[in-house]
């Protein structure tokens, strides 16, 4: 902790209740935060009070400061010019910042006599020639793909004429996407015919290669080539697809940027889609840690960066959420421009599709950072809203009892992990003081998972992982049961139950004080079903494998001498009564406490049974 934090209080304690900039610094004297308040004393005074709700990235930051400064302004939009301006100049290290380090891309152009176009970052002191730059990565791409596909040009790093047969063709040879120049039977001509026609039609000279391809299909018509026709044919209709894609114009869509969040463990995606004419001519994402900041102030922060430096400010903004100071914003984008800029909230039509779409975005790419499919996060993400937790339920424990009216009673934890069942580590309870009590059983079983948590909790395995979240089959009576638990050993996880309907389907979920459905929301639906399904057949199968041992050992407490504990420990040697029956005298002899007389009366028993 910060030793001068109560002189850091005394110092924020003593601000003006003014507007304002204030400035973090550490020991050095450099600066490490830049922030905006409507009321500097309010606003700085929170950093140096408690910690316990601040992230840990805030809590490092306070650590770090030494001294801070103050800039009191006259208004609200000027601290908030004022914040953006030193933003840019000084970089902080613990602001969000959205770096503009796109830089330029090439178009780069490859090979002596079968040329090979890909889309680059940066230009290579090589023999290659390049076109650009372009200042969008993502348009060059596009393009570069586009025009590979309709003229079905090679895309993999084999060198040609010299690779000629040497591997099979790949996938793309396979799929109609490529001409399959590995195969040795496309001529150099012919290449560089459908080459020249792919850079001509990159440079934007749509229509000439358009006539051009249509004049060589009537052509090789007219003299009976029909194979060769249906090449150029084919091209025809590639690009028209193409065209016919470009078309999806948004009617309502000018010249704006869209703006959706994605977060999953702590880290958040900003994705960005960037519209001119109705056609999406760009596409950006970043990441960052996720900050204190409600989700209204941490849009602002985020819209306020990127446009910090960039000169392209569209005509309007359209973001997932409220927005802090949206007002403000306005004025400073409307400026920078130079003509008005507006911030627009949608809530139904195409532009809410336009958010939806850029936040399917933002999941998918959060997904790979984080290694992970994009449904994985995207249902994981929505069950973490739907039930208000803190964190993304990467690890979710369910727990079932099962039993035969009251006997053989035991429980089944299942565990679910990124979504999916985690078999190795599934575990099963015998139950030992209840017998026809579900929720007293619950309660044991629960009360011993957390005892072994706190045993085993330095290994971070197994019992000793403490999950993300309880799901109990059952419902608010199960729940009820054991939050007493919970309270007790400070045990901070959420537990829910899973409520079935009268067919035994999963209907909704069971929170301390109601019910939250889920019928509406088919990923959770699909995933919560998946679990209730999973443990009760865990539990269940247990309970039936327990209960035939049961009457097993019944059985055998039929013969003279034998009683419950002998019983138990000829089924733990032999595994079966038909290992039993079917064991020597001798045998029966070397189970711990089985005597000589004890082995003859169990061997004559099923020797008499069946002479019967």
């Amino acid at each position: 902790m910060n030793a001068k934090m109560p002189e850091l209080r005394k110092q924020a304690m003593s601000l003006p209740l003014l507007p304002g900039v204030y400035i973090m610094k550490d020991k050095t004297n450099d600066i490490i935060y830049i922030g905006k308040a409507k009321k500097l004393k309010n606003r700085v005074s929170q950093y140096f009070g408690s910690q316990n709700g601040h992230s840990v990235k805030v809590r490092k930051m306070v650590d770090n400061v030494d001294h801070f400064e103050y800039i009191v302004t006259d208004s609200e939009f000027e601290a908030l010019v004022l914040e953006a301006s030193l933003i840019k100049q000084n970089m902080p290290k613990y602001n969000i910042l959205l770096k503009d380090d796109k830089g330029y891309s090439y178009i780069r152009i490859s090979g002596d006599k079968f040329k090979k176009i890909e889309a680059v970052l940066q230009k290579s002191d090589d023999d290659a020639e390049y076109l650009g730059p372009y200042t969008s990565s993502y348009a060059v791409k596009q393009s570069v793909d586009t025009a590979n596909k309709i003229f079905k040009l090679y895309n993999c790093n084999r060198s040609f004429p010299a690779d000629f047969r040497k591997q099979r063709p790949c996938l793309n040879y396979y799929i109609n996407n490529c001409c399959g120049v590995c195969t040795g039977k496309i001529s150099e001509s012919e290449y560089s015919e459908s080459f020249n026609q792919a850079l001509r039609f990159l440079k934007g000279d749509f229509k000439s290669v358009k006539a051009e391809l249509e004049d060589e299909m009537n052509s090789a018509a007219e003299n009976l080539e029909f194979e060769k026709a249906a090449k150029y044919r084919d091209k025809l209709q590639s690009i028209e697809k193409m065209k016919d894609k470009q078309k999806v114009i948004y009617k309502n869509v000018e010249h704006q940027d869209v703006f959706a969040t994605a977060e999953h463990d702590g880290t958040v995606c900003l994705a960005v889609l960037r519209f001119d004419g109705g056609k999406l001519f760009d596409s950006e994402v970043f990441f960052f840690d996720k900050t204190d900041d409600d989700d209204a102030a941490f849009r602002r922060n985020y819209i306020t960066s990127y446009y910090n430096l960039r000169s392209n400010i569209p005509k309007q903004i359209t973001v997932d959420g409220e927005v802090e100071d949206s007002e403000l914003l306005e004025r400073w984008l409307s400026e920078k421009r130079g003509k008005k800029c507006i911030i627009y909230l949608p809530k139904i039509g195409e532009q809410a599709q336009l958010v939806n779409m850029c936040r399917e975005n933002a999941l998918e790419k959060l997904a790979i950072y984080k290694g992970k499919s994009g449904k994985t996060v995207a249902v994981l993400e929505e069950l973490r809203e739907l039930l208000n937790l803190e964190n993304s339920p990467d690890y979710i424990e369910s727990y079932d009892i099962s039993h035969t009216a009251g006997s053989d009673s035991v429980a089944g934890m299942v565990v679910f992990k990124d979504g999916r069942p985690y078999k190795s580590v599934y575990k099963r309870f015998s139950v030992k003081g209840f017998t026809n009590d579900d929720y007293g059983s619950m309660n044991e079983v629960l009360e011993r998972r957390i005892l072994e948590y706190i045993k085993n909790k330095d290994s971070g395995e197994g019992f000793g992982k403490k999950p993300d979240l309880i799901l109990l089959d059952g419902g608010q009576g199960q729940v009820n049961a054991v939050l007493p638990l919970i309270k007790k050993y400070d045990f901070d996880v959420p537990v829910f139950g899973m409520v079935k309907d009268s067919k035994h389907r999963t209907r909704a979920i069971a929170a301390d004080g109601g019910e939250i459905s889920i019928n509406s929301n088919r990923r959770v639906f699909t995933l919560v079903s998946s679990i209730q399904d999973e443990v009760h057949r865990f539990s269940i199968a247990y309970h039936h494998k327990k209960h035939a041992k049961s009457s097993v050992s019944l059985s055998l407490t039929k013969i003279p001498g034998i009683g419950e504990k002998r019983a138990k420990a000829l089924l733990k040697q032999f595994k079966s009564l038909k290992n039993i029956k079917e064991a020597s005298v001798d045998e029966l002899c070397s189970v711990q406490g089985i005597s000589r007389p004890a082995a003859e009366a169990i061997f004559n028993y099923f020797r008499e049974d069946q002479n019967e």
